[in-house]
């Protein structure tokens, strides 16, 4: 064959394959999913970072073969119907609830289209699921706490910390079913194993975070628990700053508080959690239905102390709790 020749054929072949090519990506299927938040998520904070990354990293790039239709709350709980209702109208593939509230705004709104759940503490407890090992319906995802006695380890941990303290406020968002639901069962009775008083101290919005600590310093708390809400989650430092004005030791869910002047924490690693939401995702886009994916809960719980906020607060740390931490920031 001559060289001419060879290069007449190669050039036909050429040719020919390029439709082929063209109609293979134009058909290449691009997935849309829905996002629901309390707030307007930070984009650029580890744990949004981490889901997206984890995504990219299994095939899916928003702008390519992803859209992701994204809707908030801003911090109001009676929009989120709404909301829910505007991503089910849209047809998503899935649609990731992220907090308690969001997650039940979707699941009312919708019993066909898969929904993915995260940072939920006990989807059971709160009536989301049957089970976690087959949630059934629609739903599954990624739980942030184990069942069972969390808020009276947090107290217990605090306690430790400030062993005289008989006074101790817990911030509880009153909108939030879940908080209400393990404050209610777990708060009295570890009140009573560490022979505490407790004061629960309510704020459903960032503006009512201040006035409820100030009403618990003239209640005469010695000590703060800070539960974990979307509302007050963005910026991390909100809540420390708030908490640094009453001079209240406090422990908080969340690591990034510490990181942001909080005195310690205890709780999952959330940034490993969105990892794992976003592997949910994956395999409900490959086929997956939800309601035989098994609810994954934490497996590992961090504990975070910040030595410079103790030495401004005047407290020695006991020095069991500094073996014990995983991350003490100097």
């Amino acid at each position: 064959m001559s060289c001419v020749l060879r290069i007449l054929l190669a050039i036909a072949s050429g040719v020919l394959l390029m439709p082929l090519d063209a109609s293979a990506q134009a058909a290449a299927r691009v997935y849309r999913i829905g996002m629901l938040d309390m707030t307007s998520p930070d984009l650029s904070s580890p744990i949004q970072m981490a889901f997206y990354e984890e995504l990219r990293k299994r095939g899916y790039v928003e702008g390519q073969n992803l859209v992701v239709e994204r809707r908030n709350a801003a911090g109001q709980i009676d929009r989120l119907p709404t909301l829910a209702g505007e991503l089910v109208a849209l047809r998503p593939d899935l649609i990731v609830a992220s907090a308690p509230q969001p997650s039940r705004a979707v699941k009312d709104a919708t019993s066909t289209i898969p929904i993915v759940m995260m940072f939920v503490a006990d989807p059971v407890r709160l009536g989301l699921v049957a089970n976690l090992a087959r949630p059934g319906a629609n739903l599954t995802g990624v739980a942030t706490l184990v069942p069972g006695g969390f808020m009276a380890k947090m107290l217990d941990l605090l306690h430790q910390v400030v062993p005289k303290a008989t006074r101790f406020a817990v911030l509880v968002n009153p909108a939030n079913e879940m908080m209400r639901i393990l404050a209610a069962q777990e708060i009295p009775d570890a009140a009573r194993k560490l022979g505490i008083q407790v004061q629960i101290v309510e704020a459903r919005t960032p503006d009512e975070l201040e006035p409820a600590f100030n009403a618990a310093v003239r209640e005469r708390a010695e000590a703060l628990l800070a539960n974990a809400d979307a509302v007050w989650g963005s910026p991390p430092a909100l809540l420390p700053q708030l908490v640094a004005r009453t001079g209240l030791p406090a422990i908080y869910l969340v690591r990034a508080q510490v990181l942001a002047g909080g005195l310690m924490s205890y709780g999952p690693d959330f940034v490993e959690l969105s990892r794992r939401g976003a592997g949910y995702v994956d395999l409900i886009l490959k086929g997956a239905k939800p309601g035989d994916l098994a609810i994954e809960q934490p497996t590992k719980f961090d504990l975070v102390i910040n030595l410079k906020t103790a030495k401004t607060l005047g407290i020695t740390i006991p020095q069991s709790l500094l073996q014990s931490a995983n991350e003490v920031i100097q």
